[in-house]
């Protein structure tokens, strides 16, 4: 029930000294805001670093082939081999809980020497052959038209899907795309999409210079017949990519002839492996944001607990008369611990809403100056919000109960006798 005079008795007490309990408040907002600015700037930080993982499923891996280091079943040692479609094949039917399994081929090198025409432009660029899968496991905006088909991949069509910096270099502004040529190391080929990177994330001037066209059509046009560069293997939802490679990779060996111990022979990336390190890196970060921010925290709720100490040796001829009154000890305790809460939670939101301002700001001007390397959208969570005020909660309770207890230990006499 909502007790008028008590909190007029509150009010009254926080207020009798202001400049003393702004100074105690202080410490509990400066502790909250340090806690609340930490977390926010290693999300920021999380954010930015996986942004280089793109927007590629982060339960994939990448897979192709080095020199053998073994001899192995009269094979001599460091010799090439190459993946084929056949092998693709295998490792879907053999092995379970894979997801995509995408064979890619690449031509040419980013910056490299000039393999696209258009009329009397030229340009230097990505050329993949993929199959349609691809698109699901590194997400994109089709922009105009549409992604490669498996009635491309089965008919072999000479089409393309261009991203947008492709665009920009071979058209002119307005200029028709879809339905139009360009010819790639002497090949024509139609374009039926454009496209830029979901949330404009990973390598993003790369991925702007890539052009897609069906792996089919890639081997026939520029004689790689079934052979594959390399794969990009999902696995499903989960079950990780990473206890599933040592399959994949004993499946290889055995097809290649290749060592069993020889580790050396199949080279790849394991995209979920390095995720998992780096989100295991920032809650390690988050713990210690937590443990430094509680630290700073403790210091303004000691600083309470020692005001409100001093509260009540300033108030102990008032407890005296009011126990010999008849107020019992719970009713002294329990408005000690609420002036304690009160100003514990009232100085703590200020600092939530303080660090809300400056993580606002913060964002506002990234937005202003453009994306920074390894850092992006600072922000937390409600649930880090609702863990702060309970730990306010919990501290005010803890900056209040010493000072409680004093004051209830009082016999009443003693308290009167004050001066």
């Amino acid at each position: 029930m909502f007790d008028r005079d008590r909190w007029d008795e509150i009010l009254q007490a926080l207020t009798a000294n202001k400049f003393r309990t702004f100074l105690t408040a202080f410490g509990v907002f400066w502790g909250i805001t340090i806690l609340v600015l930490l977390l926010a700037l290693t999300n920021g930080l999380k954010n930015g670093v996986t942004a280089d993982f793109g927007n590629f499923a982060t339960n994939s891996m990448f897979m192709w082939t080095q020199r053998t280091s073994k001899p192995y079943k009269g094979m001599p040692k460091s010799r090439w081999f190459s993946y084929k479609l056949d092998d693709v094949a295998a490792i879907k039917s053999e092995i379970p809980n894979l997801k995509y399994v995408s064979p890619r081929n690449q031509l040419g090198g980013f910056q490299g020497s000039n393999n696209v025409i258009r009329g009397t432009k030229t340009g230097a660029f990505e050329i993949y052959g993929d199959y349609p899968e691809y698109i699901k496991q590194q997400p994109m905006d089709i922009l105009k038209g549409r992604f490669i088909s498996y009635s491309d991949i089965n008919t072999k069509r000479k089409v393309c899907v261009i991203g947008t910096d492709v665009v920009k270099g071979l058209y002119e502004k307005d200029e028709e795309i879809l339905g139009s040529y360009i010819k790639i190391n002497g090949v024509n080929f139609m374009v039926v999409g454009t496209f830029k990177m979901s949330n404009n994330q990973g390598n993003r001037e790369q991925d702007a210079n890539t052009i897609y066209i069906p792996f089919t059509t890639f081997g026939q046009a520029f004689n790689r017949g079934d052979r594959v560069g390399w794969m990009a293997i999902t696995a499903v939802d989960g079950v990780s990519i990473t206890s599933l490679k040592n399959q994949i990779f004993d499946l290889m060996k055995a097809r290649h002839k290749i060592a069993p111990d020889d580790d050396r022979a199949i080279g790849h990336f394991d995209l979920s492996e390095q995720f998992e390190r780096v989100n295991g890196l920032f809650t390690i970060l988050s713990i210690v944001g937590y443990f430094v921010g509680a630290l700073v925290l403790m210091s303004g709720i000691i600083g309470i607990s020692n005001i409100m100490l001093i509260v009540v040796k300033e108030r102990t001829k008032e407890i005296g008369v009011r126990r010999a009154l008849g107020a019992s000890p719970w009713t002294i305790k329990s408005q000690i611990l609420q002036e304690s809460l009160i100003l514990t939670i009232l100085s703590g939101m200020v600092g939530i809403s303080f660090a809300a301002g400056v993580i606002w700001l913060f964002n506002y001007l990234l937005d202003m100056s453009g994306p920074v390397e390894n850092f992006a959208n600072p922000s937390v969570s409600m649930q880090v919000i609702f863990t702060a005020l309970f730990i306010l909660i919990v501290s005010g309770l803890l900056a209040g109960l010493i000072p409680a207890n004093s004051a209830t230990k009082m016999k009443p006499v003693d308290a009167l006798r004050i001066e």
